[in-house]
């Protein structure tokens, strides 16, 4: 098994975003230090400004959440989910499809900042 980690602000705002918007389910909580929360094989650790995956390098810089490394995931029909999240208040990072060879995503932000592409797979079989 692997876990991708998010350094994020808010744990709670941040299981409350995954679980409500995106289909994950909260597995263990220890807020307001980490949580985990899943959706079918990927496994996601939220760590807060309080859990160990924060602490300062010896140069004293910090984790932060933010940049452009993605999680990315499979939807069917991205132009309604797009348009549930909108309605939900959810930030998008542009507001319009990228449509490329492979199929069409958007990219949203998690409420602390972190990048995440919903990608809808053009003339592929869908995953099993």
């Amino acid at each position: 098994m692997a876990r991708i980690r998010y350094m994020i602000k808010d744990v709670d705002q941040a299981i409350d975003f995954y679980t409500r918007h995106l289909g994950f389910t909260l597995e263990h909580s220890a807020s307001p230090a980490m949580a985990f929360v899943t959706r079918g094989d990927l496994h996601l650790l939220l760590s807060g400004p309080q859990s160990s995956g924060a602490r300062p390098l010896p140069d004293g810089q910090r984790p932060s959440p933010g940049g452009w490394n993605r999680l990315v995931i499979e939807v069917e029909h991205l132009p309604a989910v797009m348009e549930t999240l909108k309605e939900a208040g959810v930030p998008f990072r542009r507001d319009k499809i990228v449509r490329g060879p492979g199929g069409q995503q958007i990219r949203i932000e998690d409420s602390s900042g972190n990048l995440i592409e919903l990608f809808e797979p053009a003339g592929l079989p869908p995953r099993p």
